[in-house]
């Protein structure tokens, strides 16, 4: 039996040997059909997607339409208020306070008295001083009218004279000294502050606790990191925001320092403020300098720009399907992105509902 089995294997084996080269033709022919079929259910298959995707509801999104209009970016500092006039007195000479001729919250005028320091002793002086003098200036007038009529010596004369003019230039420097005694304001203002007491020792350069204000010429003071020298200049537009009272104007610097403090790393800015009762020094500002603006700027909000590897881009509606486009965006301020190229104006951009978007989607507006 087993010799039977082996003599049909060999006769099988050689019988596919020898019909080989029909089968491969017969398998081709197979394999083209089978081809043909695939594509036909393929083709089958796309159709009933395309429909369902016809089918498939549009999304709802809120869309902007570009236009083109003023684009401003900021350097925001904070500062405070100042007066242009804000002055601690000090006196210019030593002594003990005698008498305080003005209150908190009174006018004062430029030069005028404040305070009065123990000049005693010093009066006194220029009173003898005075009598000194009153007395010399007789005796040179006597002297004069007899040189006047050649009588007496030239030397004299001279030396009468002399004694006169010595003696107005001490009274001078007595009186100049006594007002020193005098405690004044070196500006028109208000005082602001009175902390100064009779009998209190008052030294040269030493704040007396008086502090007068012009409260009529303020200005906002702030440091500018020195990463916006280049950006920040006298004569830049500015919008100052005062929180406490709820108030913004617009103006421009007054002022920006050239030179960089080393330790703040920082410069100076001042910005002067119309004259307002109900502003205050050191009440908190904020200022928003102007470094470039656009009045031809296409921006669209920046949550609306998405970023690839490669790109940023939005979606903008057009005849109610999202299309993919690619932009070039500049500087971005106020939640707005400036944007170079890549839109024009009257484009649509979808700015809400557009996270789960792909380029061609029916959307609804």
């Amino acid at each position: 039996m087993k010799v039977v089995y082996s003599i049909a294997l060999v006769l099988f084996l050689a019988s596919c040997g020898s019909e080989k080269p029909k089968d491969k033709k017969a398998e081709l022919e197979k394999l083209k059909k089978e081809r043909t079929a695939l594509n036909e259910k393929i083709e089958k298959l796309e159709g009933e997607f395309s429909k369902n995707s016809s089918q498939v509801e549009a999304k709802e999104v809120t869309v902007a339409e570009v236009n083109e209009g003023l684009f401003r970016n900021f350097v925001e500092v904070q500062g405070k208020v100042d007066a242009e006039d804000n002055v601690e007195i000090t006196p210019e000479s030593a002594g003990s306070v005698v008498a305080i001729y003005v209150k908190v919250g009174q006018n004062v005028g430029r030069g005028q008295v404040l305070a009065q320091l123990d000049d005693k002793v010093l009066r006194q002086n220029i009173a003898q001083l005075q009598t000194q003098l009153d007395l010399q200036t007789t005796v040179f007038n006597r002297q004069k009218n007899l040189w006047d009529q050649k009588i007496g010596t030239e030397i004299q004369y001279l030396t009468e004279k002399s004694k006169k003019e010595g003696l107005q230039k001490q009274l001078s420097a007595l009186k100049s000294q006594a007002a020193m005694n005098k405690i004044k304001s070196p500006v028109a203002g208000t005082v602001d502050a009175m902390e100064l007491k009779l009998g209190q020792s008052v030294s040269p350069g030493v704040p007396t606790g008086i502090r007068v204000v012009n409260a009529s010429r303020l200005k906002v003071k702030a440091l500018v990191s020195e990463n916006y020298a280049s950006r920040v200049n006298q004569g830049d537009e500015v919008e100052v925001t005062l929180p406490d009272l709820s108030e913004t104007l617009n103006t421009k610097i007054s002022f920006a320092a050239k030179v960089i403090d080393p330790v703040s790393r920082g410069f100076n800015v001042e910005v002067k403020l119309p004259s307002n009762k109900t502003y205050r020094p050191n009440m908190l500002a904020t200022l928003r300098i102007i470094d470039y603006k656009n009045s031809k700027a296409i921006s669209v909000p920046i949550n609306a720009i998405q970023k690839s590897e490669t790109s940023e881009y939005v979606y903008i509606a057009v005849n109610g399907k999202a299309r993919k486009t690619e932009v070039k965006t500049g500087k971005i301020s106020d939640g707005k992105a400036e944007v170079l190229n890549g839109l024009k104006p009257g484009d649509k951009v979808i700015v809400t509902g557009f996270q789960e978007l792909n380029d061609g989607d029916p959307v609804k507006i």
